[in-house]
């Protein structure tokens, strides 16, 4: 097993990318710190990497906000004794244009993607510098390219990709490796959240998507796992700073 007894907090566990790679990472035996906003997706996927074997805790918290961040920390000292790997993969998904932003909206995205990354990052890397580590953050494809009606989120997502390799810098010193993902269109609930509020039919939004792509097809959640499990685990020791794109060939062409 590639993460046998490492603990690993995953954020934002309890649906689409962070629900697979809990499931993903409590096959190669994680003990993992599973976190949400919704008491009810934590309690989900708790039931779900039980079922495979994998030891696993909550932890309820906003990671926008300090005491929330420092909660999610304190659940894997509690449960485990320790952090060997973090996860930061919860996200807001606010999407508008400069000119039809409201501050809130500036607010929200930012606070989620950008300054939850950092809290989360800030109070678990002081358990991960005597041993070393792994810190995965989940970006997106929209943080390198420009997209219509898209300026919060890429500019959230691009802000990530920067803070990525300044964090790999600073930590590089105390062997804690930190890379991020670029995922392109990956198919999840928030894809059918985005297909309602287009106003189309899956086949319709797929056949528009999908040939985005040079591999003409949506990406799997557990292709996004698949690539987190590898810069977490130490096939990937020689690895840092470094944004690997999970796009299927999007931003390649």
């Amino acid at each position: 097993m590639r993460l046998k007894d490492k603990v690993v907090i995953v954020t934002g566990a309890g649906a689409g990318i962070g629900e697979g790679i809990a499931l993903r990472f409590g096959e190669e035996g994680a003990r993992l710190v599973l976190n949400d906003l919704r008491e009810a997706g934590c309690l989900a996927i708790l039931e779900k990497v039980r079922a495979l074997g994998a030891e696993a805790c909550t932890a309820v918290a906003d990671i926008s906000t300090e005491e929330g961040a420092r909660a999610i920390s304190a659940a894997a000292l509690n449960g485990f004794g320790g952090i060997d790997i973090l996860v930061n993969n919860a996200a807001d998904f606010t999407q508008k244009s400069v000119e039809t932003a409201e501050v809130s909206d500036w607010q929200r995205v930012l606070g989620v993607n950008v300054i939850g990354t950092a809290l989360v990052s800030k109070h678990a890397i002081p358990h991960m510098k005597a041993k070393g580590g792994a810190i995965v953050n989940i970006a997106s494809m929209s943080g390198v390219i420009a997209q219509p009606e898209f300026a919060t989120y890429n500019a959230s997502k691009g802000a990530v990709l920067t803070m990525t390799k300044c964090m790999a810098l600073d930590l590089a010193p105390f062997n804690i490796r930190v890379n991020s993902i670029c995922p392109g269109c990956i198919l999840t609930t928030a894809s059918f959240r985005e297909i309602e509020r287009l106003g189309l039919t899956f086949e319709q939004w797929r056949d528009k998507v999908a040939p985005m792509h040079m591999l003409n097809r949506l990406g799997d959640v557990r292709e996004v796992a698949n690539a987190a499990l590898f810069l977490a685990s130490d096939e990937a020791s020689f690895i840092t700073a470094t944004h690997l794109m999970v796009d299927g060939g999007y931003t390649g062409r």
